[in-house]
Order: C-alpha cells, then sequence, then structure tokens
C-alpha cells in the first residue's frame, strides 16, 4: 500500500509541476507565435517522443528482465539447498546429519534475518558462515562405494549451483540499471513534456489536460522502472517463498 500511495504522490506532484511550467509558458509565448509553429513542432517532437520511447521501453523490458532473473535466482538457490539435503540422506546418519542440520539453518536464517539486510545491498555474516560449513561438512563427506561416489560429486556440484546463485542474489540486490540510463531517462522525460508547452492550442484547459495526461503516463512508467530495479529492497520486490517452502519440506 506504500508503495501505491507514494506512486500517487508522484504523479500528482509531476502533473502540477508540469501544469504550471505550461500555464508560464503560455504566459511567456503569445498563442499566435505558438499556432503559426505547430507543424515545425509537431515534426520536431515527433522524433523526441520517438527517442524518448525507445529508451523508456528499453528500460522497463530491462529491469523486468531482471526482476524475473533475481526471481529465478532464487528459486535456484533454494533447490539447491533441498537436493544437497536429499542427498545427504543418502550417506550414513553419523555423516547426513550435520549438513541437514546446516541446510535447515541457512534457509532459516536467510529468510528471517538476511532477506531484510538485502535492503541495504548486503548479505548477513551469519548466513556467509553456515554456507561455508555447509561446504566443509560436504567436502569431508567419504563415500564407501560407487553409488556414494556418485552422490557426492552430485552434492558438490549442487552445493557449487547455490554459491553461485547466492552470490548473483547479492548481486542483483545491490546493483540496478547504470546512473547514466537514468539521466537519460529524467532529462528525456522532462524534454518531452516540457517540448508540448511549445503547441498552440486556443482553449488552455484542454491543452493543460492533455499535457498532464502525459506527465501522468510518462511518471507512471518511470516509477515502475524505479521500484523493479532493486529487486529486493522496494514495494514489489522478490521475496524469500522458496525458502519457505523448502524448510516446510525439509522439516515435514
Amino acid at each position: 500500500m506504500t508503495t501505491i500511495l507514494y506512486g500517487i504522490l508522484v504523479v500528482v506532484v509531476a502533473v502540477v509541476a508540469a501544469v504550471v511550467g505550461l500555464m508560464l509558458a503560455q504566459r511567456l509565448i503569445p498563442l499566435s507565435i505558438r499556432e503559426q509553429s505547430n507543424t515545425a513542432t509537431g515534426t520536431i517532437y515527433a522524433a523526441l517522443y520517438v527517442v524518448f520511447g525507445v529508451s523508456l521501453g528499453f528500460s522497463l523490458f530491462l529491469v523486468w528482465q531482471q526482476f524475473n532473473a533475481a526471481r529465478q535466482t532464487v528459486e535456484n538457490e533454494a533447490t539447491s539447498l533441498q537436493q544437497i539435503y536429499n542427498l545427504a540422506a543418502r550417506f550414513p546418519e553419523s555423516e547426513q546429519d550435520r549438513i541437514k542440520e546446516l541446510a535447515v539453518s541457512y534457509a532459516r536464517v536467510v529468510v528471517e534475518e538476511e532477506w531484510a539486510s538485502l535492503q541495504q545491498g548486503r548479505p548477513t555474516e551469519r548466513a556467509q558462515t553456515l554456507l561455508g560449513e555447509l561446504r566443509r561438512s560436504v567436502v569431508d563427506l567419504e563415500p564407501h562405494s560407487n553409488a556414494q561416489d556418485a552422490l557426492y560429486a552430485a552434492s558438490l556440484q549442487e552445493l557449487d549451483e547455490l554459491e553461485e546463485n547466492r552470490a548473483l542474489r547479492l548481486l542483483a540486490a545491490r546493483e540496478g540499471i547504470p546512473s547514466i540510463l537514468w539521466v537519460v531517462l529524467v532529462v528525456g522525460g522532462t524534454l518531452t513534456i516540457a517540448f508540448t508547452y511549445l503547441f498552440g492550442m486556443e482553449r488552455a484547459w484542454l491543452h493543460a489536460v492533455a499535457v498532464a495526461g502525459l506527465t501522468a503516463a510518462v511518471c507512471l512508467i518511470l516509477y515502475v522502472i524505479a521500484i523493479l530495479d532493486y529487486p529486493f529492497n522496494s514495494g514489489v520486490s522478490v521475496q524469500p517463498d522458496a525458502f519457505e517452502l523448502v524448510l516446510r519440506v525439509i522439516q515435514g
């Protein structure tokens, strides 16, 4: 709800600012001059709108892809953890208990502690420590048959995938789209809206409605890009559902 309210506030402020800017432009530039330049202004505006539209569409596609990739990374990490737990059950009880305990502890710490710290783009030391202990416990397994050799190799592979997906998750938590792209989006959006001030329309209220509608649309898309840019620290964020499911499964 906070995300929605904040988005509404941003759009309202932007629309008010855009309409005020239009009123100032109408006072400074006579209607007759603006009407005489409508054709030339329209030609230039069309090119500007296309360039900005392409940039906006590309950015929205980029952050949506990143958001989906982050969600898939979390699912892959949780799946690898569950696989390690299941593979450990095929080893002697004296060797499997420690691995199972560490797998459960890691999943619980990720859900209860680390997820909150992802909002600042940083991991928790405890989760990293548990992962290191889990690796040592898996590496220290001693296969006693060909079947256990295969299980041992599979466990190491799952452990590698777990660590790789964890690294990707932490990277997604602290890196968004490049700052220069935000400069392009903000400047491009401002120019696209401000350029509409140069059109001449006899009914000033109709011109204001058109500018307000365009401003609202641009701001909404920019706001969506902003909240999807960092998939772990916004109102619409990737949740630890996959880890919670793993905990329910392995704990019965």
